[in-house]
């Protein structure tokens, strides 16, 4: 089970937002690059960035944050003698340039969102073009899917989504339920499962991680095809220790297999 820390990003800062609003975001460090590499220096495998600002205008906003975050990873990676730390990016993604500049510039998982829901053919191109290299985010309330900032609902049914972009080839599902993101009141595990049960690929938990019961109740469903969850407001606040609960998620899937 991989904890994945989140790292928003809004005007260049790193921030969180509670339930996706960008009027209640609390800024948490004006150096993005710094606090990826904390969360390196924590045991963090994998880092999830944000562009808060795309999203909600459709194209690239942080560009320059995103560049800076990369080469601290890479660095580090180097520094530490690891091949590679993944790094998955979502927000304002929408043409097959961008994410060809991203994945030049050294990230390695796309997260498509609000364009995989409005231009499914969107989607199926970039899986075609970049295979391996895309996520789709599925963000949920009540089981249909939001987009655009989950400022809008769309009517479609999570699963019947997620099935037909399994087909379509994407490499994993980020699947978070809106009316618990930055609220930190525990993970949905009963709808995360029933979505992983539903597909094939893996699915990654996000929203409501509040402390270290959330990360062991989803490691006690991990074989159903969960392989991780990404932790924002919980591990700024400090409810969850990223060091300490990787270590324990790491002694829970080790006993398991044992």
């Amino acid at each position: 089970m991989l904890l994945i820390p989140a790292i928003d990003l809004k005007d260049g800062h790193c921030v969180r937002l509670k339930q996706g609003d960008m009027d209640l975001a609390t800024v948490f460090s004006e150096d993005p690059a710094e606090m990826a590499l904390h969360w390196l220096k924590k045991g963090a495998r994998r880092l999830h960035l944000v562009d808060l600002n795309g999203a909600f205008a459709g194209k690239p906003k942080n560009e320059a944050a995103i560049k800076s975050i990369l080469k601290t990873v890479q660095d580090y990676a180097e520094e530490m003698g690891i091949e590679e730390i993944p790094v998955q990016l979502g927000g304002g993604i929408r043409d097959l340039d961008t994410i060809e500049r991203y994945l030049d510039d050294g990230i390695t998982y796309i997260i498509v969102g609000t364009a995989a829901v409005k231009n499914p053919g969107f989607l199926h191109d970039a899986c075609g073009a970049f295979p391996g290299s895309i996520i789709v985010g599925l963000d949920a309330k009540d089981g249909k899917v939001a987009t655009d900032g989950w400022s809008k609902m769309s009517g479609h049914e999570v699963i019947d989504l997620a099935k037909k972009f399994e087909g379509y080839g994407v490499e994993s599902i980020v699947y978070t339920d809106i009316g618990r993101d930055g609220m930190m009141a525990g993970v949905n595990i009963e709808a995360t499962v029933k979505l992983a049960q539903a597909v094939r690929i893996p699915v990654i938990a996000s929203g409501g991680v509040h402390n270290l019961a959330d990360v062991e109740a989803l490691c006690a469903v991990q074989d159903e095809g969960i392989e991780g969850v990404i932790c924002g407001r919980s591990i700024y606040e400090g409810t969850l220790d990223l060091a300490s609960a990787q270590e324990r998620a790491d002694a829970l899937t080790e006993g398991a297999q044992a």
